[in-house]
């Protein structure tokens, strides 16, 4: 006897099969209800019908964000990203983890940003750590992308544990900050954040592009969603075994672990596609940092100023602030 399942069986076996193959690292993904909530911009925050997926707008009335509903102590956060295209100067979309609504004076951040441009010219990455306020001494690091971010999604992640942060791009390594001595760790609960405004007057050729509002609105895509981490009070730091089993699920997918190749897939990354580091940056910081790792080869690369040596254009550097809603700080290369 031939059973035959109605139409809307096999799609939803499509939906979930397409789901789990996006998981990155084998991890679960989740809806945008489960995990987050709008930030600001809530017209300009569009949610798919299934709530897997998120639009978030710029137009000249306002950008958009969205925060996770709870704090994480430590974890693994990570969304599929699709960037606007055309011209896109003057914007900035970012995907970060911070918690300076609670920590005003001493708060803790980590960094994906992406810059946009005049037509034409590519979009640029950096990602940035702040440990205990340290809003002065900023970690910063520069990249190309070696694809168009705006044609396709791809993803970014951050691993975030008591002695280790990773930037993931995919499923590749770009970037690795270990604790030490002296230096500036992340050690406080942070809530995730995604938004996408207006940074006319420092993103792109350090203010000399503006958004053009013709172009809006201006549209970035979230999706494949992950929040996975031990959930914290703000002020009273989980007992180690109430993350016993949120960690677990981390370090049984490996996320934790650079393996040799996956550490051969940074170094040719970095070394291809970095543009600027903070670690080679002698003339900002002449006695070096404590958590910078100095790798020769990538160091004969880069100029006293931090930047790559077949760069001529005349830089300085800049605190800015994301968005006045988060109280966040950074700061930036100017090009």
């Amino acid at each position: 006897m031939v059973v035959k399942l109605p139409l809307y069986f096999f799609i939803a076996i499509c939906i979930f099969i397409a789901a789990a193959a996006a998981a990155p690292f084998g991890v679960s993904t989740m809806s945008f209800e489960e995990g987050y909530s709008p930030l600001f911009g809530d017209g300009n925050l569009v949610r798919s019908p299934d709530d897997r997926s998120v639009r978030l707008l710029l137009d000249q009335y306002s950008g958009s964000g969205f925060i996770s509903s709870d704090l994480y102590w430590h974890g693994f956060f990570s969304a599929a990203i699709q960037l606007p295209s055309n011209y896109t100067a003057g914007i900035v979309v970012a995907f970060y983890a911070s918690n300076g609504d609670v920590f005003e004076k001493t708060h803790d951040e980590l960094d994906f940003e992406f810059l946009g441009n005049v037509k034409g010219k590519p979009w640029r990455m950096q990602t940035n750590v702040y440990g205990n306020g340290s809003t002065n001494r900023g970690r910063e690091e520069r990249y190309l992308l070696p694809f168009d971010p705006t044609k396709e999604t791809h993803r970014y992640s951050i691993l975030w544990t008591d002695e280790t942060i990773i930037f993931y791009i995919d499923e590749t390594p770009i970037r690795e900050v270990r604790r030490r001595v002296g230096g500036d760790y992340p050690m406080k609960p942070m809530s995730l954040y995604a938004t996408i405004w207006d940074a006319s007057n420092w993103a792109t050729s350090g203010g000399k592009y503006k958004v053009d509002y013709r172009y809006s609105p201006f549209v970035s895509r979230f999706s494949d969603l992950v929040l996975l981490g031990c959930r914290s009070d703000p002020i009273q730091l989980p007992e180690n075994e109430q993350c016993d089993d949120a960690m677990a699920e981390l370090i049984s997918s490996g996320i934790d672990t650079i393996t040799s190749e996956r550490r051969q897939a940074m170094l040719r990354f970095r070394q291809k596609y970095m543009t600027y580091s903070v670690c080679y940056d002698t003339m900002r910081y002449p006695e070096g940092l404590p958590d910078c790792d100095i790798v020769l080869s990538e160091k004969i690369k880069f100029r006293d100023n931090g930047h790559l040596r077949i760069t001529n254009t005349r830089r300085r550097y800049r605190r800015r602030s994301r968005i006045p809603v988060t109280g966040g700080y950074r700061r930036q290369i100017d090009t």
